[in-house]
């Protein structure tokens, strides 16, 4: 017995309320976000400057946030904003009034301005602002001054020495990491398509006495902070608490189901799995979120052409997402190739999870693992 759910509005995101958690705390927390702090002459810019060309070589998007900015000059020669952009960030000054000199126009409230930017950047540095409580680091100056006894959240101590960028940059590597494994994560289980070819709805052919969509939602709840259904069709009762995007109106097909997902939650990465593809397993997922990394804006995986129906996608992938919705055939795998676009080898033990079973003889000789 099934029942038919379908959503007339697109129900609350998660973010909604302000970029805050369920717990009240900040989630500016869980993003690539680092401040750089200390008094006037402690080095902060010299030391942004010395490390951007190396982050930027390793493909990482950069922006530089500068607060307390006073009497801007965007475009002077030797300024620290002419100096950061040239090493090849973008940058956003903000101080009495708000500037930005990149290649993304909008400024906003630091908050904000600063999830939006998580958005579209690897890793934002935050220079000055020294009174937040963002995760930061304090460098002492020449002179050895320690942090005040009322900051908080800092992640280390820099004392003046000649290897500080080396220092640096090694732990924007550690950070970067742990803040990819922290990233608010949701998957996403496309149900849409009329399933003509197979003769009944996908979702609910059954194998060990559960639907292949309650087969798919049980492995990738044990993934995710939230999981969601994108797309019109029946579901199993047992499944009726999930929530249900209506597919995007501007699109068509599985890229319309993945655009409603990031535009509900855009500061989230996404987990996206079809629900036609019964052999997948926790393995198969635990695989393909270990092919993450900084730089890296989707994981595609390929087997014999690319998988983009069982992938992973950040937030940052978004807007590629939507200049493909705009092209005259939109194509969820219209991204594959592109900069900043992994798409490994599956190995051979796990290539038939990415099998998608369209028609009754393509479940043959399939193996159908358990959990």
């Amino acid at each position: 017995m099934t029942k038919r759910s379908e959503t007339a509005a697109t129900p609350a995101s998660p973010l909604d309320g302000f970029i805050t958690e369920k717990n009240g705390t900040s989630f500016l927390h869980r993003l690539p976000i680092l401040g750089l702090c200390g008094f006037s002459g402690s080095g902060k810019t010299t030391l942004i400057e010395a490390v951007l060309p190396q982050l930027i070589g390793r493909g990482l998007a950069v922006a530089v946030v500068k607060h307390d900015a006073h009497r801007v000059e965007v475009d002077r020669p030797g300024k620290d904003s002419d100096r950061f952009f040239r090493a090849g960030a973008d940058v956003f000054l903000r101080g009495d009034e708000h500037f930005s000199r990149s290649h993304v126009a909008g400024v906003h409230s630091l908050p904000f301005l600063l999830t939006d930017l998580s958005r579209r950047y690897d890793l934002v540095l935050v220079e000055g602002y020294k009174h937040s409580d963002l995760p930061r680091i304090w460098l002492t100056g020449p002179e050895g001054k320690p942090p005040p006894a009322s900051a908080t959240n800092i992640l280390d101590i820099y004392p003046f020495a000649a290897d500080l960028p080396g220092r640096l940059l090694a732990f924007i590597d550690d950070f970067l990491r742990c803040r990819q494994e922290q990233a608010l994560t949701c998957g996403c289980i496309l149900i849409g398509g009329s399933s003509t070819r197979m003769g009944r709805p996908k979702q609910l052919l059954t194998r060990d006495g559960r639907t292949w969509l309650e087969h798919s939602a049980g492995l990738l709840a044990g993934h995710v902070d939230q999981l969601v259904l994108c797309g019109k069709g029946e579901i199993p009762p047992s499944l009726g608490h999930l929530l249900r995007l209506p597919d995007a109106p501007d699109t068509r097909g599985p890229l319309a189901g993945v655009l409603a997902a990031m535009r509900w939650a855009p500061a989230a990465d996404w987990l996206v799995a079809a629900c036609d593809m019964p052999c997948m397993h926790s393995g198969a997922i635990s695989w393909l979120l270990g092919q993450r990394r900084p730089g890296v804006w989707a994981v595609v995986p390929h087997t014999d052409r690319p998988q983009p129906l069982f992938a992973w996608y950040s937030r940052r992938v978004r807007r590629l997402f939507e200049e493909e919705s705009l092209s005259p055939a939109p194509r969820i795998g219209g991204i594959a190739g592109r900069p900043r676009i992994d798409s490994p080898k599956v190995p051979s033990h796990l290539a038939e999870c990415w099998a998608n079973c369209n028609r009754p003889e393509d479940l043959a000789g399939l193996h159908l693992h358990q959990g």
